[in-house]
């Protein structure tokens, strides 16, 4: 098939103005965050119901065109990109709240809904609900992208990930028919077919309406800001403070190497002598957090802490949260691109991850800046370089892969919630036998025989007889 032929098919569905053909056009859609690249396309097509994407994919297999949904291009393991060509379905248009009901604490969305939007409309209406799971890229990630990757966040310490915040979903399966898997009733009898599509990566289905789960915010929430003198002193005071019984809403660690450069781009003011800092958020009920404050720095001073701050308002707080989420931005300053590496550790094992992450990196001559969810263990090593020079792509992506066998020796995963894509398939089989990824297999193969649903994803390409 040619473009124009499908463009004609797509456009017949959707309308001419809903469908990309020109080669600028898709050439962009070849891309997302990761520093992968996709092969040329047929098409982009913007449907606006789950009846014109179910239409769409009963055309791709009439015509055996593979095909893949996608958001806003935010995923960074190559997940969103067509690695064999075939059309674009972009969910942007499917991008309406389609109910708020405070009494069943749920919420009805499209994909598209932006995870920030949704958040802002509950607090502009006062409800007094949120929806919790924050990626970092929560103001341009959409529902549905986080969805398709079990994406977590800075919160999901104390509250869980994605999958914790879905009830329901509407799904277009291979083929184009259309189902309704769980909803607002928790306990649904049969198979949990939402938390097989959960996590998924679009492999399995085409995500059309998402019912998430709303919670109350807190009565109370607090931000501090600890500095250590080193990664391990951080480390070992987020142990203590978990072995406590506190629970904090997030637990962030960042490194003496971010941390100089977010100075330099946002001027914080870390002192030198600094070289790790704990961003600690705790919240629940008001009259318990005075005292909760006062343990929580009692076991960092029993770690060395250099100073502690705790924010006297939300201004406050805002500010020392200002510092993690401009740290993938300022990265910038070191080179034209990043590799963020996503791996999970218990966090008993984060000072020994971090030890050896550094030691990754002065083995290959890179510049490794840390951060890390480190409540959960999720390290977030960046590797600054230019993928326009191969070499320097292929050490960074081997460095890579050398801190994931490190994480996965620790007794941790490969992924703590970017999810697999293209970017780890081949690092599945750190984790797991060639049976066990037979039998995840299986049930890609009864949904998508003819893997035309974003194909050749997730599974070690060893593993495909035509890998092509």
């Amino acid at each position: 098939m040619d473009v124009e032929q499908a463009r004609q098919g797509l456009a017949a569905i959707v309308g001419e103005e809903h469908v990309l053909t020109s080669r600028a056009e898709r050439a962009v859609y070849c891309y997302d965050a990761s520093v992968f690249r996709g092969r040329d396309l047929l098409a982009v097509v913007f449907p606006e119901t789950a009846t014109q994407v179910s239409q769409i994919v009963r055309w791709c297999h009439q015509h055996r065109v593979p095909y893949i949904a996608r958001g806003t291009g935010t995923a960074i393991s190559g997940g969103a990109i067509p690695t064999h060509g075939g059309i674009v379905i972009e969910l942007a248009r499917m991008n309406r709240v389609l109910e708020i009901d405070l009494d069943n604490q749920a919420a009805v969305v499209e994909p598209g809904v932006i995870n920030q939007d949704l958040k802002e409309l509950l607090a502009a209406h006062g409800y007094g609900y949120t929806y919790v799971p924050d990626p970092g890229s929560q103001v341009v990630s959409t529902i549905g992208g986080n969805v398709a990757t079990n994406a977590g966040g800075m919160h999901c310490l104390k509250y869980g990930i994605t999958s914790n915040h879905i009830l329901g979903l509407e799904v277009v399966l291979p083929g184009g028919d259309i189902v309704e898997v769980g909803g607002k009733v928790v306990d649904q009898p049969g198979a949990d077919l939402t938390g097989l599509l959960v996590g998924s990566e679009g492999t399995l289905g085409i995500v059309t309406k998402i019912v998430v789960r709303l919670l109350r915010l807190p009565e109370a929430v607090v931000t501090q800001l600890a500095l250590f003198k080193s990664v391990e002193d951080a480390a070992s005071a987020v142990s203590a403070i978990i072995a406590a019984g506190i629970l904090p809403a997030a637990l962030e660690l960042l490194d003496r190497a971010i941390m100089r450069v977010i100075d330099q781009a946002i001027h914080v003011g870390y002192p030198e002598q600094a070289g790790a800092a704990l961003i600690i958020e705790l919240d629940g009920l008001r009259d318990d957090m005075p005292r909760t404050v006062d343990r929580v720095a009692e076991i960092c001073k029993a770690h060395d802490v250099i100073s502690i701050e705790t924010a006297q308002d939300a201004e406050a707080s805002a500010r020392l949260w200002l510092s993690r989420r401009a740290a993938f931005g300022a990265m910038a300053r070191l080179a034209p691109h990043c590799y963020i590496v996503d791996g999970c550790v218990p966090r008993t094992k984060l000072p020994e991850a971090l030890r050896q992450v550094i030691a990754i990196g002065k083995r290959y001559g890179l510049s490794i800046v840390n951060l890390a969810h480190a409540g959960d263990g999720n390290l977030h090593p960046g590797i600054p370089f230019n993928k326009f020079r191969p070499e320097e792509t292929a050490k960074v992506l081997q460095a890579g892969r050398e801190i994931l066998e490190v994480c996965v020796a620790l007794g941790g995963s490969i992924t703590g919630e970017h999810g697999v894509g293209i970017e780890k398939q081949n690092e599945m089989l750190l984790m797991f036998s060639a049976t066990d990824l037979e039998v995840m297999r299986r049930l890609k193969r009864a949904h998508d025989p003819e893997d035309l649903c974003n194909p050749k994803k997730i599974f070690p390409l060893s593993l495909f007889s035509d890998a092509a």
